[in-house]
C-alpha cells in the first residue's frame, strides 16, 4: 500500500510539473509551404490546409497534439494561398479562450522586419519574434504544420528540461532508401546529437541496424533565450538560407547541449505491428494510401480515441442517407468511410473515403477512391483508385482509373496508377474556397 501510495504522488508530482512546461510554452506551427508533390491539388490551398481523414485537413493533427498536450498558446504562420487555412482557424479554432491567456494568432509574412516573405523556416520564426516576445515564454515548441500523428508534447518538453537541454529534437527510425527525405540524426549513448545531415544523398544508419536511419520529425523544443539568440545570429548571416535544418541545427551541435528525443517516448498510439504511427502525405500516392488505410478494419491510425480527440472545424450538416434496394439499383458502402450531408441514392461504394456532402447517384461505383467535399458523382459513373477533388462533378457515365493512358490526356496519373482529378481539369469553373 504504501509503495502505491509513493507511486501515486510521483505520478502526480510528474503531472504537475509538465502541466507547468505546458504552460511555460508557446507553439510556433510553420504552415506556409505549398507542397507542390501533391500537384493541383494545392493548386488553390497550402499543404497543411488540406483535407484528410473524412472531416479533418491535415493541420488539425498538429493544433490537436498542442491542444491535448496542454500547450494553448499557439502562433499559425502562414503564406502560400492560405484564405482556406485561414478561415479553418477562424472557424473551427476560435473556442480557446483569451481571458485564460489560451489564443491561436495566425500569423502572416507580414514584411515587419525586412521587404521580404517568409525565406525560410527559421525566417518565418525571427519574423515573428516580437510577438513571441512578448508572450514571455520560457520554452518555445517549433513544429510543422503538414503530417499526420499523434504526440504528447508534453513529455518532450519534460525530456527537453531534465537533460538541461538549449534543444531537443524529436526522431523517429525510418527505412534506409527514404532517408533522403529527412535530416539524419547521429547521437551518443546519452541522446546528444554528434552530427545532423539535411537530406544526404547517402544517407548513414543507425548503430547495429543498417537498414534504418534516424530521422528527424521537424519538431523542435527550445529554451527561448537560446532561440532568440540562435535567430538573431542567423539574420545576420548573408550567406545562410535561414532554415532550421540546414543553419541553425547544425551550428548549434558543436558548442550547445542539443538532444535527441525518440518519439516512441511521446507517441499517442502505435500501429498493429508496433511502430509509432506518422505520415508525410506530400505526394498523391501517399495521400491516397493513408486515406484508403483509415477505411480497414483495424487502422493504424486510430481516429476514435476519445482520451486524444482530433478537434476540427464540424459543419452542421444532415447524416449521411442510403437510398434505394433494388437489385440493379442498390444504395451501400462497404469498407468505407462516409460523412455527413452524403447521399448514396441507388450505387455502390467500396473501400473508399467520402468526405462531406458527396452525393453519388444512382448506378454508379466508386472503388479505392478519395472523395473530397461537395462533389457529384454523376448517374452510372465507375471510378476506381481516384483522388477527386472538392466541387468536382463527375458526369454521367464517366470512367475514370481503368484506362490510365486515356486518363492521363485529361487528369494527373501518378506512378502507382492513382488518378487526381479537378474542377479545371474537368473543364468546370469553380470560384468557391478550397
Amino acid at each position: 500500500m504504501q509503495h502505491e501510495l509513493i507511486s501515486s504522488d510521483a505520478q502526480e508530482s510528474h503531472g504537475r510539473f509538465v502541466s507547468q512546461l505546458t504552460r511555460d510554452t508557446f507553439a510556433m506551427i510553420l504552415a506556409g509551404g505549398r507542397g507542390s508533390r501533391l500537384m493541383q491539388l494545392t493548386d488553390w490551398r497550402s499543404k497543411p490546409a488540406v483535407p484528410f481523414g473524412g472531416k479533418f485537413r491535415i493541420i488539425d493533427f498538429t493544433l490537436s497534439n498542442c491542444v491535448n498536450s496542454g500547450i494553448r498558446r499557439i502562433g499559425v504562420a502562414t503564406q502560400y494561398k492560405a484564405q482556406s487555412l485561414i478561415m479553418h482557424l477562424q472557424r473551427g479554432w476560435s473556442f480557446l479562450d483569451g481571458r485564460f491567456d489560451e489564443f491561436i494568432d495566425l500569423l502572416p509574412a507580414q514584411q515587419q522586419i525586412t521587404e521580404n516573405w517568409y525565406q525560410g523556416t527559421a525566417d518565418a520564426v525571427f519574423q515573428n519574434l516580437d510577438l513571441i516576445r512578448r508572450r514571455n515564454p520560457k520554452y518555445i515548441l517549433v513544429l510543422s504544420g503538414d503530417h499526420i500523428y499523434k504526440m504528447d508534447y508534453g513529455r518532450m518538453l519534460a525530456q527537453h528540461v531534465q537533460s538541461q537541454a538549449d534543444m531537443t529534437l524529436a526522431c523517429m527510425d525510418v527505412p534506409l532508401e527514404e532517408a533522403s527525405a529527412f535530416g539524419i540524426v547521429d547521437v551518443d549513448d546519452e541522446h546528444r546529437v554528434s552530427s545532423f545531415l539535411e537530406k544526404p544523398k547517402n544517407p548513414p544508419s543507425m548503430p547495429g541496424r543498417p537498414d534504418r536511419a534516424l530521422a528527424s520529425m521537424g519538431v523542435y523544443v527550445f529554451n527561448a533565450a537560446f532561440l532568440y539568440e540562435q535567430l538573431i545570429r542567423d539574420a545576420d548571416n548573408a550567406k545562410s538560407s535561414h532554415d532550421f535544418g540546414k543553419d541553425i541545427i547544425p551550428r548549434c551541435l558543436a558548442n550547445y547541449r542539443c538532444h535527441a528525443h525518440n518519439f516512441a517516448d511521446s507517441c499517442v498510439g502505435v500501429t498493429l505491428s508496433g511502430v509509432p504511427y506518422w505520415r508525410d502525405v506530400g505526394t498523391i500516392d501517399a495521400y491516397w494510401e493513408a486515406n484508403i488505410e483509415l477505411t480497414k478494419v483495424t487502422p493504424d491510425l486510430n481516429m476514435y480515441d476519445q482520451e486524444w480527440p482530433i478537434w476540427t472545424y464540424q459543419e452542421q450538416l444532415p447524416p449521411a442517407k442510403f437510398v434505394f434496394d433494388d437489385d440493379d439499383r442498390r444504395g451501400m458502402a462497404i469498407d468505407s468511410l462516409v460523412s455527413g450531408g452524403n447521399v448514396i441514392s441507388g450505387a455502390a461504394v467500396r473501400r473508399s473515403l467520402l468526405f462531406s456532402s458527396v452525393h453519388v447517384h444512382s448506378t454508379a461505383v466508386v472503388e479505392d477512391s478519395v472523395i473530397l467535399p461537395k462533389c457529384d458523382i454523376g448517374e452510372g459513373a465507375r471510378l476506381r483508385r481516384v483522388v477527386v477533388d472538392k466541387h468536382c462533378r463527375i458526369p454521367a457515365g464517366m470512367k475514370i482509373g481503368f484506362d490510365p493512358i486515356a486518363d492521363a490526356k485529361r487528369f494527373h496519373v501518378t506512378a502507382r496508377g492513382i488518378t487526381l482529378v479537378t474542377p479545371e481539369m474537368l473543364g468546370q469553373r469553380i470560384h468557391q474556397i478550397r
